[in-house]
């Protein structure tokens, strides 16, 4: 996979902004072990590197796993996010790569008999109780 050059910021407020995003530990990934907790699913290990892809959460004994996706990065589905206005031919490609890893990721776990759950974090802010909801129904035994 070719290395895209980063372009330089227009505004050294969005840049700061850009560069204090995280891979790990994110809110919204915070907020789903939280809640994880709460209903009674402790156990859990985070960015399992055994399992393809490595999934943010993971239960390996059941092969379940979570994603929590960013809605900017991933390009969440729910928001239909506008893309940045300057240097689109750095961006597109960006996110098309972002969101074919995923898929990929996704595809790779579940022809290894593992079950996959994305949450978006705009469902997090949105509707914590469906959240807890569909992570209740996910890890619930006997679920399929």
């Amino acid at each position: 996979m070719q290395e895209r050059k980063v372009p330089e910021p227009l505004n050294e407020n969005v840049s700061k902004v850009m560069k204090a995003n995280r891979g790990k530990d994110t809110k919204p990934e915070i907020i789903v072990r939280s809640m994880l907790r709460e209903l009674g699913y402790p156990g859990y290990r985070l960015n399992w590197k055994r399992a393809p892809g490595k999934p943010d959460i993971a239960y390996p004994g059941r092969k379940l796993a979570i994603f929590v996706n960013g809605c900017f990065w991933h390009r969440c589905p729910y928001c239909n996010l506008p893309l940045p206005k300057s240097h689109l031919d750095y961006w597109e490609p960006k996110f098309a790569a972002n969101i074919e890893r995923d898929q990929r990721k996704t595809s790779e776990l579940e022809s290894s008999g593992w079950r996959v759950l994305t949450i978006w974090e705009c469902q997090i802010k949105k509707d914590p109780d469906g959240v807890r909801e569909e992570l209740e129904g996910f890890l619930a035994p006997g679920s399929s």
